[in-house]
């Protein structure tokens, strides 16, 4: 274990009657890193995140987090972490205060301690002039919002986020990534997400998991230089001969042609070059526009298209 990590695993495994549903995976998260665990259903995210919090028993290996066994200390590595789950885990009749509260004691926290800092975390997600309304009557990007902050209340210096936005509407979710964004490098934080987007503008760190295992590890943009296609034209055009198109594809390397557009694949792709060849050619052009990668490509790259159960 390096002082360097505030998460490392060695080997870590979980079996449920057989199935091998983690497989020795070795995570390596720096201090005031953002993580984010990418995999589609079923490959292994949870119940990673369910070891790691001590909610699980690995099968075989294990992992240190804040510097403590998950085996041996797994008292004080709950001491050191907040937890935000895929359910939330308020109590409806309660208001936010009373949320807050009920979690603050839990941690120990005295009431003046609750009291400062449920304020500084209510103001800082937008509920605090709602902080008196029962929690039943919050939309759902307000619940969010406190699920988010009853994890924080004990101030940990590792949270562990599991689909923080998952549902919620697009102003909802960017409101919710703008906090996840402000405690980078104030806390290490590993997230699930789903959404794409959602890891490729928060992570310093991407790890893809499938079946159990890790298959693509490094930042957003390594994983896009790495594994997409980095040079991708889409081009509109009118009087495309066929005699011109095998040109097209004897000199780059994927050319597809559907009944409006072509799409040509390259790394070292020219726009220039690619329209004026078509120019050349009596080929009039209507639009020509560059793709940047994105790590949803990566990941279907990766993982696959096909539908997971």
């Amino acid at each position: 274990m390096s002082d360097d990590f505030a998460v490392q695993t060695f080997e870590l495994a979980k079996e449920f009657n057989g199935l091998r549903a983690v497989d020795g995976i070795d995570l390596k998260i720096r201090e005031g890193e953002l993580f984010s665990l990418l995999g589609p259903n079923g490959a292994g995210k949870t119940t990673t995140i369910n070891m790691l919090c001590c909610l699980l028993k690995p099968t075989k290996g294990t992992a240190r987090v804040a510097g403590y066994d998950v085996l041996n200390e797994p008292g004080k590595v709950k001491g050191h972490i907040g937890v935000s789950p895929q359910e939330t885990v308020l109590s409806e009749r309660l208001n936010s205060w009373e949320n807050l509260s009920l979690f603050g004691k839990i941690y120990g926290m005295s009431s003046k301690e609750i009291r400062e800092r449920s304020e500084e975390l209510l103001e800082r997600v937008g509920l605090l002039d709602r902080a008196k309304d029962q929690v039943r009557k919050f939309s759902g990007g307000m619940k969010r919002r406190l699920n988010l902050i009853l994890a924080l209340i004990h101030d940990p210096q590792i949270l562990f986020l599991d689909e923080p936005t998952l549902g919620l509407d697009p102003q909802s979710r960017r409101a919710i990534w703008e906090y996840i964004e402000s405690l980078k490098g104030k806390k290490t934080i590993l997230l699930t997400t789903h959404y794409m987007e959602e890891a490729d503008f928060l992570s310093d760190m991407v790890a893809i998991i499938d079946s159990g295992k890790i298959v693509a590890l490094g930042t957003p943009n390594e994983l896009k230089k790495k594994f997409a296609d980095t040079g991708v034209l889409r081009v509109s055009t009118k009087g495309l001969r066929k005699d011109i198109l095998e040109e097209l594809k004897a000199e780059y390397e994927t050319v597809n042609e559907t009944a409006e557009e072509l799409k040509i694949v390259r790394d070292d792709l020219d726009l220039k070059e690619v329209v004026d060849f078509l120019y050349s050619r009596n080929v009039s052009v209507y639009s020509a526009a560059r793709e940047e990668p994105t790590l949803e490509d990566v990941f279907l790259r990766i993982t696959g298209k096909r539908l997971r159960d």
